[in-house]
């Protein structure tokens, strides 16, 4: 049995079933990423210090053009499949895939970079950010901590530390602080504070969703493709309904971008 109005629009809604149902589903995204961006904001406004700082601005710009540029490339694809222009389209979908892997291979690298970025936390309240100068099982067993500092922290610190020891002037500095007097200390995970927590469940949530994204444009790229030849007008309903998930998700980070990077 033939499952009506796959292809052709519905009387009473003036779209077919698909669309209907995506739309539907789009605005339980809404109510999804609304509701974790409101989260962000009173906890933004709620706080004295919130360490956006520590992102890589330019990498997130470079991720924003990756995603605006594959939204147009979705609609070229699209668009092919209206035109019949089958090479057309795995060539412009190809490119959205492209574009959907290079997004999360930086993403991956970004989260790499916070996972051996390490903040320390003294018992006076100060903070001092940098790399381990030791291997994480060293430090976890040693009385005493090596850390390369970020050089916004470097002039400072060596002033204010009395049982700080560096290396000589024009070496990479190094310094070394007694456990004693470290309140906490760890790498930039969630647990290090509420910012990165927001950072890592807003844009791990997101990532899942590109992830997502690509399993389905990859369907469409290679086997789901083959309805071509029976049913083009389906697959492109298909490949529509994708493509408009894909530019949610790509209209989600627009505003991640900001409200994250720089704000």
């Amino acid at each position: 049995m033939e499952i009506p109005y796959t292809v052709t629009a519905r009387p009473d809604t003036g779209l077919y079933n698909a669309k209907v149902g995506i739309w539907l589903f789009l605005a339980s995204e809404v109510m999804l990423f609304g509701g974790l961006f409101s989260a962000y904001i009173f906890l933004r406004l709620g706080a004295t210090h919130w360490p956006h700082h520590i992102l890589n601005v330019p990498m997130g710009l470079f991720n924003t053009m990756v995603l605006i540029s594959s939204s147009i490339t979705m609609v070229m694809a699209w668009s092919s499949l209206k035109m019949r222009q089958f090479s057309n389209y795995r060539k412009w979908l190809g490119i959205t895939l492209f574009c959907g892997v290079l997004f999360l291979s930086v993403k991956s690298v970004e989260y790499k970079d916070k996972f051996h970025h390490y903040g320390i936390i003294l018992n006076s309240g100060q903070e001092i950010t940098g790399h381990l100068a030791m291997t994480e099982e060293e430090a976890i067993h040693s009385d005493v901590l090596k850390i390369k500092p970020d050089p916004e922290n470097a002039g400072d610190f060596l002033f204010q530390l009395k049982s700080i020891f560096s290396k000589p002037e024009g070496e990479e500095k190094v310094l070394e602080i007694p456990k004693k007097e470290i309140r906490w200390w760890s790498n930039f995970v969630p647990k290090y504070n509420t910012y990165l927590a927001t950072y890592f469940t807003m844009t791990g949530i997101h990532a899942l969703h590109i992830l997502g994204g690509l399993l389905v444009l990859g369907y469409f790229w290679r086997p789901g493709a083959a309805l071509y030849r029976t049913n083009p007008e389906h697959l492109a309903n298909r490949v529509e309904v994708a493509g408009l998930f894909w530019h949610f998700v790509d209209l989600v980070w627009i505003f991640l971008f900001p409200t994250l990077y720089l704000f």
